[in-house]
């Protein structure tokens, strides 16, 4: 039989559905595509052989009996290991969570399983969640299947490592400043950062997260096809009543004009040239397709980064940092200095102002995108940085943080966006497309002309 992990999820869930797959075989050649490769990157930190060959088993009873077996019947996918799952431990990447095991899943885990998909193992993140690198003391480092001189990304970097290596055909990710966006980009595939609201996500076996994480930080998919991007997103934005924050939104919002801004250095961003030359790619590729390109600066960037910055590192300061302290990882020592050198010690006033800010911010945003429904910029100002990078000095942190300019900003509004793979060799590069709320649709279209004018996403042999 051939090799069925190579295959992308639009094609084995349509193969599975019509009986010519087995959801078993498939699952199997995925189990033993990560015994082969796994080992050399690291990116599974906890296999689930047992448990996804049995619900392989189910899905192909289901289909037997002429049952639906849902829009990823029989795909391998994987989940982060920050993210509950019944049985499983949720570690997000920390000693003092090496213990801690979900009771529940969390509601995307439930909708991946009901659409279908396979679990086949979960995958690795930096302690925290903290960095766009992947090492931990407990689970180790993940390295990039494409070159491992280059960072996989982070803090799904685990997530992406397993898909460019063709472990499995969907990674779940999380992504409150660029954790889904910047590991595609890393390793060549592509990544979504949906909307805030529109996929139900909670960790019910921990507290509740403080109103920044809970204004920013969501899950999504990552994938080689937009196709799978699409039935990933499509899977994992199923309503649950254990998310208030989720949103009945159809993903379908009906007609749009195909007007894009070009940004390629947003707010004075400086960027490489390789960058600039994938944007200026992207633009006329998007120009082939029929899209009208209107090159122009966007809306604050660099005071979003800073409100963001403020919201997201309020939680450590909240507690003192204990938790970091208590852990004790180095790499999260050294990032968690460098972060609290680079934002302002939040006070009651300014959470206060910060949150009025969002509002202004959103507001002018929202102004944009109904100017231009697509924004092309940067994912990052530079290239993948070569692995570990950030934590060589202080002042190669500073190079880092700038370059992330576009991950940290963003999600300030709640917008969506969506990193497009354009070069996926042992040099990958891509372009980001953002959109308004729930506009997720008008980022597929976009990203799918970007890709069906570039070669397809082959998978990573790691050394």
């Amino acid at each position: 039989m051939s090799e069925l992990w190579r295959l992308d999820a639009s094609d084995i869930a349509t193969r599975v559905a019509a009986g010519e797959l087995s959801a078993v075989e498939v699952t199997k050649q995925s189990l033993q595509r990560m015994q082969d490769v796994n080992p050399a990157i690291n990116a599974v930190v906890q296999p689930l052989p047992e448990e996804a060959l049995a619900a392989a088993q189910a899905v192909d009873e289901r289909i037997a009996a002429g049952e639906a077996a849902g829009v990823l019947a029989g795909v391998p996918v994987t989940i982060k290991v920050n993210i509950d799952q019944q049985g499983c431990l949720n570690t997000n990447g920390i000693r003092i969570q090496q213990d801690h095991i979900a009771g529940q899943d969390s509601p995307v885990v439930t909708n991946l399983r009901n659409a279908g998909a396979i679990i086949v193992g979960r995958t690795n993140t930096p302690a925290f969640s903290m960095r766009w690198f992947t090492r931990n003391s407990l689970h180790g480092h993940t390295l990039n299947p494409r070159n491992t001189s280059l960072t996989p990304g982070g803090s799904s970097g685990g997530a992406a490592s397993a898909v460019a290596a063709g472990i499995c055909a969907i990674g779940h990710g999380t992504d409150i400043a660029g954790s889904i966006r910047y590991p595609a980009y890393a390793c060549g595939l592509h990544g979504l950062r949906p909307s805030l609201g529109r996929v139900p996500a909670v960790n019910l076996s921990l507290p509740d997260r403080h109103i920044g994480a809970q204004l920013t930080a969501v899950s999504g998919p990552i994938a080689r096809s937009i196709s799978d991007v699409r039935l990933g997103l499509q899977a994992m934005a199923v309503a649950s009543e254990l998310d208030p924050w989720w949103v009945p939104a159809t993903l379908e919002q009906g007609p749009f004009e195909k007007r894009v801004a070009l940004c390629i250095a947003p707010d004075g961003l400086a960027v490489s040239t390789e960058v600039e030359a994938a944007l200026r790619l992207a633009a006329q590729q998007l120009k082939d397709a029929g899209w009208e390109v209107v090159e122009r600066d966007t809306p604050p960037m660099r005071e979003a980064m800073s409100l963001q910055l403020l919201l997201w590192m309020s939680e450590y300061h909240y507690s003192g940092g204990a938790a970091i302290i208590k852990e004790d990882d180095p790499d999260a020592n050294f990032v968690y200095a460098q972060l609290l050198a680079n934002c302002e010690t939040p006070t009651l006033t300014s959470l206060m102002d910060a949150l009025q800010q969002r509002l202004r911010l959103a507001r002018e945003w929202n102004q944009f995108l109904c100017e231009f429904p697509v924004l092309l910029c940067p994912v990052s100002a530079e290239a993948p940085f070569p692995d570990m990078l950030d934590v060589e000095s202080p002042a190669a942190f500073a190079r880092v943080l700038e370059a992330q300019m576009t991950q940290i900003a963003l999600p300030l509004m709640g917008m969506p966006g969506l990193s497009v793979a354009t070069a996926s060799g042992s040099a990958p590069m891509g372009v980001q497309l953002v959109s308004a709320r729930f506009r997720e649709d008008i980022l597929l279209a976009a990203g799918a002309d970007i890709e069906s004018r570039n070669p397809p996403i082959g998978i990573a042999n790691p050394d």
